[in-house]
């Protein structure tokens, strides 16, 4: 097992972000609930407790008994987690005056501190909580201060023992990553040798004992993970792998085809199973969007069935499940509201009794993209944009016909296209479009037509969980809207999402 720092959830929005920092220094760690907590080993090196939505004084919030790390491993409590340690001692934490949200500069700060080292007077902070520590307990020091903050950070004496007030994870602490590197490998002592290579040579290995001599099933998607996945599978049990996929007439223009061919320079056993008139029988009159990737799922999984059956001796099926999804099955507060149908956790059917074997589990998107590229899988798989699994079904808003699939598919190759074309395509987290179920009034020629509506979306993220709107260059956006409705029959206004997420979300259904 690989050192580790073990990364306590109390429902902080940047918990995760969080584990990505100290994963891209090179370090292994783990995210559990608090009320989840494992077993100390030797393998863990520190412990990180997140902030929260709660606040320390209110009955009923999240709590812990610190006694299990305090003084054994190096702690760092970040806001909530800082101040629930300064409660839980002897220390007094107050409703802050002002809610301190936003940037903020430490006008003191103790260098000698290890956690400071290397870090400048006056360094930038991002702030966000509602509750101040206003006294320590006895044995607490006071390391860092802002101008409206007096104690934003402490270290326990004795101990590597810290708490800071504000949030080092995210981009507006300048120097945050400073600050983490400073726990993680000074303090800690991780020797930051978990790297995409050590992880290829790790799960292989596991992969080869625990599959042995079975045979192994995978549906693909031609998406990220699920050709991580499948190429690590491979690379241990080699022909003992079969890869499934299937064309749910719901895809990007030639997808199938040219994903296929994509398989195949990579030395995948793949089927490849156009099952279209299926998808779109499933789908017939269905308008409501869960509805729909309900229908879709059903779908796959019995054209998914079927082809697994026609294997003989099949024992596990390959998932390409990657980290958020575990997290969030696991959430502090029990199973995450449904707020779609899409996540691989828990999607394997009963009556299929296969056992699961998920490679990607313990990774993040942008791990499983340097995964990818240590296996030397093409970059036109590694730097896709993001799909959504019932694909275009839910990109055409009402119900789905082949005609109106038709249409999105030359809209879409006409967007897409143009972003490569453009040199933007890398510069996008996801971009896609999208069918109105409206129509509108427009002039072509002598003629008044009264046509089809399309919004064009483009977003930035690091891993979907929050997303800005792309400022994508007028003329550009001209260039594309004219090209659509002069080639695609049946369009005639294109309008672009200017939304981020929260509060919408990057997909509209």
């Amino acid at each position: 097992m690989a050192e580790q720092i073990l990364i306590l959830d109390f429902g902080s929005q940047y918990t995760q972000l969080i584990a990505r920092r100290v994963r891209e220094l090179d370090v292994y760690c783990e995210i559990h609930p608090f009320n989840n907590v494992p077993p100390l080993s030797s393998d863990i090196k520190g412990v990180i407790l997140s902030g929260s939505p709660c606040s320390v004084r209110d009955q009923g919030s999240p709590d812990l008994d610190l006694s299990i790390f305090r003084g054994k491993i190096p702690v760092l409590g970040v806001c909530y987690g800082a101040q629930l340690m300064a409660q839980k001692y002897g220390g007094n934490v107050t409703p802050s005056e002002i809610r301190e949200y936003g940037r903020a500069n430490l006008s003191h700060l103790d260098t000698h501190a290890a956690l400071f080292k290397e870090m400048t007077h006056g360094s930038q902070v991002w702030m966000s909580h509602g509750d101040t520590i206003k006294e320590l307990p006895e044995g607490f020091d006071i390391i860092a201060s802002t101008p409206s903050v007096r104690i934003a950070a402490y270290k326990v004496q004795g101990e590597e023992t810290y708490g800071i007030q504000f949030h080092p994870e995210v981009t507006h602490s300048t120097e945050g990553k400073n600050l983490l590197r400073n726990f993680v490998v000074q303090i800690c002592g991780c020797s930051q040798d978990w790297t995409s290579d050590v992880f290829i040579d790790i799960t292989v290995a596991e992969l080869k004992k625990t599959i042995g001599s079975d045979r192994v099933v995978m549906g693909l998607s031609g998406g990220v993970d699920s050709s991580v996945a499948a190429t690590l599978i491979h690379r241990a049990i080699g022909e003992q792998l079969t890869c499934v996929f299937v064309d749910n007439g719901l895809l990007r223009k030639n997808e199938f085809e040219e994903v296929l061919d994509s398989y195949k320079d990579m030395g995948l056993n793949v089927i490849g199973v156009n099952a279209r008139k299926q998808f779109y029988e499933a789908l017939r009159g269905i308008s409501d969007p869960e509805g729909k990737r309900k229908a879709i799922g059903r779908a796959f999984i019995e054209i998914f069935d079927e082809e697994a059956h026609k294997i003989q001796e099949v024992k596990w099926l390959g998932q390409g499940t990657i980290y958020p999804d575990v997290i969030e099955s696991v959430s502090v507060n029990g199973p995450s509201a449904t707020i779609k149908s899409h996540h691989n956790v828990g999607g394997l059917p009963d009556f299929m009794k296969l056992k699961v074997v998920e490679p990607l589990k313990t990774l993040f998107k942008d791990g499983v993209r340097e995964v990818g590229r240590a296996l030397d899988i093409p970059e036109t798989i590694i730097g896709r944009h993001p799909f959504p699994g019932p694909g275009l079904g839910i990109r055409i808003l009402g119900d789905v016909t082949p005609e109106k699939v038709q249409t999105l598919q030359e809209v879409d190759h006409i967007f897409i296209q143009g972003l490569k074309d453009a040199g933007l395509y890398d510069q996008v987290w996801q971009a896609g479009a999208i069918l109105l179920p409206i129509q509108s009034v427009g002039v072509m020629g002598d003629e008044r037509t009264y046509e089809r509506v399309i919004a064009l979306r483009a977003v930035s993220s690091i891993d979907g969980m929050t997303a800005d709107w792309i400022h994508l260059p007028y003329d550009f956006l001209g260039k594309v809207s004219n090209d659509i409705i002069n080639k695609v029959k049946g369009v005639n206004r294109v309008v672009y999402d200017i939304s981020s997420k929260p509060p919408a979300t990057i997909e509209w259904e």
